[in-house]
């Protein structure tokens, strides 16, 4: 292979070449637009504009090289107009080598990244080195540059942990800590701890080691590269030198202007958002904001929040700013996102039964009303068509904000995004089921789904109380009679102390350790006949047979085909997981296997485990499943309410340890079969003359997904 000049195996490196044909889809949402008023069309284009002035953060958090990667794609397109063939012609390569390079293109910029989104692991272009640099040098002067500043990291790494994702003491890569390949986890730890303690939340920020560790500088994603003491959280202390522990005589250094000319950009239209607002509530929320990104305030982004939590029910939802930490091998720092979508209302009816009925539900979670919130805080529940989601990937359903303070007191949202779970690519493939399951899977699999998405995000996320003490001396709970643990059998020992949260005292076991506890939530309530009757399927009655009992098969079929295929992201050179959900997907197809009796069992004749097949008794889902994934809930919550991390990280590692039969037997098999995961072409929005707003779309083509992205780079 062209890539051999590296020290890597061939088996192990196709492993990490790119999809061909990568599964390019359309995110289709032409009608849903359509039917928004002028000034709603308006105020979607404003907030579309700022989410995607963030690409450029996006690129700069995954690798050094995916920038110039995305500008070598970009200016290639722009130097042939689009037209790949006169580009292919004007090289003189192969229509293969052009093919695999548009298919990498598409699926790099569908990642926002060479790193997958789902997953964390490098991937890289099936061309020739010798027929990308022919494509560079037909480019001219601009692209030749750009092929010599990403000739060496748009290949395959030499050092095989370079291919993911991950701590850079531990031979991997992360961009949140930019020119500092000495810094360890535990100068990572310091620093957080540090900053923790003044109460600055690093949500907005990467971290930067200094002349070898007699600086570490706190770089602070703003607009304003000093932003009046008056609009920093911390007032006029930028800079302290640390009296104790393992970094004693380092200093600290708060630097703003992270990202300066994006955050601009993103202040300025969210501006004019904030000037086509439907309301007060959603102008206060866009004002907050555009300071948030102008001074890099935290406070201001928790005012945002404070104002979205209110805004019910708006004709356009949005969220953006840095807010999932799954990729900071830290778990603290968030990813750039930000998305504008218009409410499905018939969808949404559902949902908004399920939310009325939340209260009577919670009540059948496998723990006490000492463990639970005092009031549930009914939130907005919305199904959406999906508009833009600028990032390096689109979930399926969202619930945030992810502040503790917000969540614990004031509330959230949960959002199912409807276009995201309907699209679907032609012919995908569906290994390791039995033939008897498929018709059943593929008829059910999608409203199974919508059910799971709903209860993991409603009452997933939703639930569950931290036993807090929230300031010195005042307490959440009543600390003279603490509640009962019903692992032990005796009093709680131990609580968050102030300035803690449940990000923070986990670290970087939390993000895949709350998706399981909200996956194992959804398993458990979608064995409620009456939840699958909100949802349209039966009468409340349960049943062995009929639409509800095919839902709940379809779901628990689901999930353990799901934990299965998740070795995928486990990598065994480091022995890690690279992708927070799959983690947690293996862990509770670690709990049906062990939940006895052959209700879930593994099925294989060939030694290589070539037919390997998922095999779930329907018969016993209520019986043995939905207990087993009841007494992990149980813990799982515990652990969490409490903040016992060492005993709640303990038993996550050894659930989720992936031993030699997994690794040597069902991994291969696994990765034998795997599917190109799904990129979306986005839809753009175009501001005429006449102050309206038109939708271009795309096809899904990697030549419609260059060109969505290149008709947006008048960001």
């Amino acid at each position: 292979m062209h890539q051999m000049a590296l020290a890597m195996d061939p088996e192990v490196l196709k492993h990490y070449l790119a999809d061909d044909p990568p599964n390019i889809v359309q995110l289709k949402i032409k009608p849903h637009f359509d039917a928004l008023s002028d000034q709603e069309k308006l105020y979607a284009h404003h907030i579309s504009v700022a989410c995607y002035a963030g690409t450029r953060i996006v690129l700069r958090q995954i690798s050094p090289e995916s920038e110039p990667i995305y500008d070598f794609i970009l200016a290639l397109h722009k130097r042939f107009n689009g037209d790949w063939v006169v580009a292919r012609t004007a090289a003189g390569i192969s229509e293969t080598d052009m093919s695999t390079f548009l298919a990498f293109a598409a699926q790099f910029l569908g990642n926002l990244g060479n790193y997958k989104s789902f997953g964390d692991s490098k991937f890289v272009p099936r061309t020739a080195a010798a027929a990308l640099r022919a494509l560079a040098t037909a480019g001219g002067e601009e692209t030749a540059a750009l092929y010599e500043r990403v000739k060496d990291g748009i290949f395959a790494s030499a050092s095989a942990s370079k291919m993911h994702l991950g701590y850079p003491d531990a031979g991997h890569v992360s961009t949140y800590y930019p020119d500092s390949p000495d810094i360890t986890e535990a100068d990572i730890t310091a620093v957080s701890d540090f900053l923790e303690g003044k109460k600055l939340l690093p949500e907005n920020t990467r971290l930067r080691k200094v002349d070898g560790g007699a600086v570490f500088e706190v770089l602070i994603a703003s607009a304003e590269r000093a932003p009046p003491a008056e609009e920093r959280d911390l007032g006029e202390e930028t800079e302290w030198t640390l009296s104790e522990g393992p970094l004693g005589g380092s200093k600290v250094k708060l630097v703003y202007g992270d990202y300066a000319e994006q955050m601009g950009t993103v202040a300025t239209e969210i501006g004019k958002a904030a000037d086509a607002a439907l309301n007060e509530t959603q102008r206060a929320m866009h004002q907050a904001y555009a300071q948030h990104f102008r001074t890099g305030s935290m406070k201001a982004c928790l005012q945002s929040q404070r104002s979205w939590i209110k805004d019910k029910g708006p004709a356009v939802e949005c969220n953006i700013g840095f807010v999932e930490t799954y990729r900071d091998p830290h778990g603290i720092r968030g990813e750039w996102e930000g998305f504008a979508a218009m409410v499905n209302k018939e969808r949404t009816r559902a949902f908004g039964k399920l939310v009325a009925v939340a209260p009577d539900l919670i009540p059948m979670l496998p723990w006490d009303e000492s463990f639970e919130k005092d009031t549930f805080l009914s939130p907005d529940f919305t199904s959406l068509e999906v508009l833009t989601f600028a990032g390096s990937g689109i979930p399926a359903g969202i619930n945030i904000p992810n502040f503790d303070s917000i969540r614990q007191n004031l509330g959230f949202k949960n959002v199912s995004l409807g276009n995201v779970l309907s699209a679907k690519g032609p012919n995908e493939p569906l290994p390791f089921l039995k033939e008897r399951d498929i018709d059943l899977y593929l008829r059910c699999r999608d409203p199974a789904f919508e059910v799971q998405v709903g209860l993991h995000e409603l009452l997933g996320h939703g639930c569950g109380k931290l036993l807090q003490e929230t300031s010195p001396g005042q307490y959440n709970f009543n600390i003279k009679n603490p509640p009962i643990s019903p692992l032990t059998g005796e009093p709680v020992k131990t609580w968050y102390k102030p300035g803690q949260t449940w990000g923070s005292v986990f670290g970087p076991v939390a993000a895949s350790y709350e998706e399981c506890r909200a996956e194992c939530v959804a398993m458990a309530l979608s064995c409620d006949f009456g939840v699958l009757s909100i949802f349209g399927f039966g009468d409340g009655t349960p049943r062995d047979e009929g639409p509800a009992a095919d839902i709940l098969y379809a779901s628990y079929l689901s999930m353990a085909r799901a934990g299965m295929v998740a070795v995928e992201f486990w990598d065994p050179q480091s022995g890690k997981w690279g992708q927070a959900h799959m983690q947690a997907r293996f862990s509770i197809l670690q709990t049906f296997l062990r939940a006895g009796d052959g209700f879930c069992t593994l099925d294989y004749t060939a030694d290589d485990l070539s037919d390997l097949t998922i095999n779930v008794d329907k018969s016993k889902i209520m019986s043995h499943g939905r207990p087993a994934v009841e007494d992990y809930l149980r813990k799982l919550q515990v652990y969490k309410a409490t903040a016992d991390v060492e005993a709640g990280t303990k038993m996550y590692e050894d659930i989720t340890a992936v031993d030699d039969w997994y690794k040597n037997k069902v991994r291969p098999a696994v990765l034998a079969k795997k599917a190109p995961r799904k990129v979306f072409v986005q839809a753009n929005t175009v501001l005429g003359p006449d102050g309206k707003v038109e939708l271009k779309e795309y096809e899904p083509t990697a030549e419609g997904m260059i060109k969505s992205f290149a008709e947006r780079e008048y960001i």
